[in-house]
């Protein structure tokens, strides 16, 4: 039976950084009951005095009867496998992007979440930020006219040993940073324009000495031709995100996104009937993020009312397709 008012029991898989932000983001919708990682300190710490228990198996913690959503943050190799077990138990799962190493992983996990009637969401926070928000409020509103093109970048600067980490072993990773930040960048692009029916790009390896790659460059349209062009980096060296938007009657540039990637801010460009320069609004959040709130609040929303989450696996899949067949097309066979 679906809970309507009573809080919910929260078991995180994965207790890194992101594991830490969603125990974060539960807030009073919810309790952390158990904590589950590889390392069984980072366990220990994330459960603190919450009450929480510790497990060393992600089995254990799935069958625990104080479970009810599971937290699903780990490594891309095993973020369908947990997801698979945890909706076969009955569980509601919310699982990070890209929600597998694999779009093939996501048809077994989909059957599951519709045979056992549970839900599943996917990590894709980035909708949630308050700039991404309004610029979705105002496109909604039709006042940016017809959409005719996206561009976006984000990427990052890595760090001393990247090459070394686990993001770089593609057995762990499923790929570079196309499969890393890039996920991202396809879910807004298609959120804004819609299905995407044509894929064309690049991966490759400029920089580190790792056998994924480090930059990863889309050219994607939709049936009406709209063009998304996105790039992401790990040779971007000071922190980035920046997205435009393009209407026939403005634009949108969102910048940031708080943190080493600077104040998030959004700017509206409103053509004039003239034409000429643009009249301007703009928007500061300099406040903290509150996106991985927002969304946890609204997956809990999801499940109360029994309505399929915005974000979902075939969200998953289909920006897992634009990745494979970029790496395809690009040589990389650490998909196949």
């Amino acid at each position: 039976m679906t809970k309507t008012d009573t809080p919910f029991g929260v078991g995180i898989v994965g207790c890194g950084l992101i594991g830490r932000k969603r125990a974060k983001a539960i807030g009073e919708l919810g309790f952390l009951a158990a904590c589950c990682d590889v390392d069984p300190v980072r366990a220990a710490l994330l459960a603190g005095n919450s009450g929480a228990i510790v497990v060393k198996d992600w089995r254990e913690l799935i069958e625990h009867p104080l479970v009810d959503i599971v937290v699903v943050a780990t490594l891309h190799d095993s973020l369908a496998e947990i997801t698979y077990n945890a909706a076969s138990a009955g569980k509601q799962v919310l699982v990070e992007k890209p929600a597998a190493k694999h779009s093939s992983e996501l048809s077994p996990v989909m059957s599951a979440a519709r045979k056992y009637g549970v839900k599943i969401r996917v990590g894709f926070n980035h909708r949630y930020h308050r700039s991404v928000r309004k610029a979705k409020q105002i496109v909604d509103t039709g006042e940016l006219g017809d959409l005719m093109f996206v561009r976006a970048r984000y990427g990052h600067g890595a760090r001393i040993g990247y090459e070394k980490e686990w993001r770089a072993n593609p057995t762990l990773s499923g790929g570079g940073e196309l499969i890393d930040q890039g996920p991202h960048l396809i879910d807004l692009a298609r959120w804004f324009l819609g299905e995407i029916t044509e894929i064309a790009g690049s991966a490759h390896t400029y920089f580190w000495n790792m056998p994924v790659d480090d930059n990863g460059f889309m050219l994607l349209k939709t049936a009406k031709k709209q063009v998304a062009f996105l790039h992401a980096s790990c040779t971007e060296w000071k922190n980035l995100f920046s997205m435009e938007i393009y209407g026939k009657s403005g634009k949108l540039e969102l910048s940031g996104l708080g943190g080493s990637y600077g104040v998030e801010k959004l700017t509206w460009y409103r053509m004039r009937p003239e034409m000429g320069p643009p009249e301007t609004s703009s928007w500061e959040y300099p406040m903290e993020d509150d996106s991985w709130t927002k969304e946890f609040a609204e997956f809990v929303e999801d499940i109360r009312i029994n309505r399929e989450p915005s974000a979902s696996l075939s969200d998953a899949k289909a920006a897992l397709i634009v990745v494979e067949q970029i790496y395809k097309i690009s040589g990389y066979d650490y998909c196949s």
